[in-house]
């Protein structure tokens, strides 16, 4: 299939099992798999509005796995936006993030004006807990990216990270509602366009 050029990259990264495929699926498809199938690479599509017109965001599942690096720094450097997942009730998951931000870092330069969220998923699992939130924060502010935790099997936070990572998008307006539907925040900035404000 041809690249669209108005096309907005989201590449999701984290160690095996913890969740990333889950995760796209129950956005995407709002379906959930209890059984561990190993991703090598997946790419999901999804309409949504982009600057008042319609296109697609394309959500690349990349492999836990470190036996494709070529790969990974090809999601990287076609990326637009990224979602670094880990596993609550996994420390090493959260340790793995480190050389793929650094990663980041290193193909795209200035990464501040990139939308990078840090997720921890599988926060169903509360009694396994091996990473506490505001350990997770923490790292996430040293990154300057956002935090969010979710739970893919429970529903918990899939739309909302998406609907996040968006909002992150400084460069251009992007959001989910693709219906016309106007939130609240976007009325009101509407009502205050064109209004003589005095000095």
């Amino acid at each position: 299939m041809p690249e669209q050029s108005n096309d907005y990259r989201v590449a999701v990264f984290g160690a095996g099992g913890v969740g990333k495929s889950s995760l796209v699926l129950r956005f995407v498809k709002g379906t959930f798999r209890e059984s561990y199938i190993p991703t090598v690479e997946d790419t999901y599509r999804q309409v949504i509005s982009c600057d008042k017109s319609i296109c697609t965001l394309q959500i690349t599942d990349t492999t836990g796995s470190h036996q494709f690096p070529a790969m990974q720094r090809l999601s990287i450097s076609k990326g637009h936006a990224f979602i670094l997942v880990y596993s609550i009730t996994s420390r090493q998951s959260l340790e793995e993030l480190k050389p793929i931000y650094e990663q980041i870092c290193e193909i795209k330069g200035d990464v501040d004006s990139i939308p990078i969220m840090l997720v921890g998923n599988k926060c169903d699992e509360s009694p396994s807990r091996e990473v506490e939130s505001g350990e997770a924060e923490a790292l996430a502010r040293r990154w300057k990216c956002a935090f969010m935790e979710t739970s893919a099997k429970l529903n918990h936070n899939v739309k909302e990270l998406f609907q996040e990572l968006l909002n992150l998008e400084k460069r251009r307006t992007v959001s989910l509602q693709i219906d016309g539907k106007k939130s609240k925040q976007q009325k009101r900035k509407e009502k205050l366009k064109g209004k003589c404000v005095l000095m």
